[in-house]
């Protein structure tokens, strides 16, 4: 059965009735703004990234505040969210809106496109929901939406799927209350037409949804094909420098951290001297004079997008009077890191969680 009310204007009731409204980033909307968060909610949830984003536009209000910042800062407020090209991104493209655009974040389409990080459907959203601009997005809850609305078959991953779901988002968007529409597409996904479980007795457009009718709404869209994640070993040397005397109980105790490369796997953040084998690791510490504590960090599995990264820290004790001699990597950056004193440097998942264990270690002695 089809609806006599139009797609959009459906969409748009709903949204007036049920759409979220006061997220932190709906208020008193600007370009920059709306991209903070843009870039803060892909891959991660609305309630996850309150605190950080009203933390990061507290200290960085402006483009240009962010642009002048060291990445360093960044990384540090981006710690806990995870996926952190999204954050050497944003501070690339602050940079640019500084250096090309007179500080002004741009407010044309395909000077938008042109930053750093920023997709079709990413520069749709920032000028659509903070200028009104008529630009049509598909983010995962959208792709979603209108893919069980249409029965649109495969991976939208796939490009003859996602060119599908552009035609049809570009289809069904309306000239007025953009605003409004592309909102509550994505509150739609994110609420009612949800990965399981899809609440279809409070959709406006279920009337006429395709996997509705079909009772096959958990078949759209379709499934990233399977491939298996291979397992990788590492081992992380965790130096800890104390007091001769005081063992773990040393009044300061410092942990070895080394910073990243600027791209690659954990890129610019800082974490453990890593190693290969168990072997090469014990050799190192070794040449350095290094002793091994008595004492085990447990160890855990760390997973990426295409692989998991098994890791083993192994606690070696370096005293105050040793000459600091150890070097991992030629002209590496290196940072001795109180774990009472907390540094605002850029922290990798595993360092965090590393450090997490060895605070435990420290407190019970």
């Amino acid at each position: 059965m089809k609806s006599k009310a139009s797609f959009s204007s459906r969409i748009i009731t709903w949204y007036d009735q049920h759409g979220r409204k006061s997220l932190p980033w709906q208020q008193n909307k600007t370009p920059y703004s709306v991209w903070i968060s843009e870039i803060m909610l892909q891959q991660t949830q609305v309630a996850t990234v309150i605190p950080y984003y009203q933390t990061f536009m507290t200290r960085f209000p402006t483009v240009v505040d962010l642009a002048n910042a060291e990445q360093d800062e960044v990384l540090h407020l981006w710690t806990g969210l995870g996926y952190y090209a999204r954050a050497r991104n944003l501070h690339k493209a602050a940079q640019q809106v500084r250096d090309m655009h007179q500080g002004e974040f741009p407010t044309e389409f395909e000077q938008v496109l042109a930053l750093p990080g920023i997709g079709r459907s990413t520069a749709g959203a920032i000028l659509s929901l903070s200028l009104g601009q008529h630009h049509p997005i598909l983010d995962g809850n959208v792709k979603r939406v209108l893919a069980r609305h249409d029965a649109i078959d495969g991976w939208p991953g796939k490009k003859s799927v996602e060119q599908r779901l552009w035609q049809k988002t570009e289809t069904v968007t309306p000239k007025k209350d953009i605003q409004k529409f592309n909102q509550a597409m994505m509150d739609m996904g994110a609420n009612v037409c949800t990965r399981s479980k899809p609440k279809c007795e409070q959709c406006p457009i279920a009337i006429d949804c395709e996997a509705q009718l079909q009772g096959k709404q958990t078949q759209y869209p379709g499934k990233k094909p399977k491939k298996t994640i291979p397992a990788k070993q590492a081992w992380m040397l965790v130096e800890l420098k104390l007091d001769k005397a005081t063992g773990i109980m040393g009044n300061s105790p410092e942990v070895k951290l080394l910073q990243r490369p600027p791209s690659g796997i954990w890129g610019g953040l800082w974490c453990f001297p890593q190693f290969d084998s168990q072997a090469q690791l014990e050799q190192f510490a070794a040449d350095n004079q290094l002793t091994l504590a008595e004492h085990e960090l447990s160890g855990f599995r760390h997973t990426f997008s295409h692989f998991h990264l098994d890791i083993t820290p192994v606690l070696v004790i370096r005293d105050n009077q040793s000459n600091d001699a150890t070097k991992v990597m030629e002209q590496t950056p290196e940072l001795w890191y109180n774990i009472n004193q907390r540094a605002k440097v850029g922290l990798a998942a595993a360092t965090e969680r590393i450090l997490e264990n060895l605070s435990g270690l420290y407190q019970s002695g």
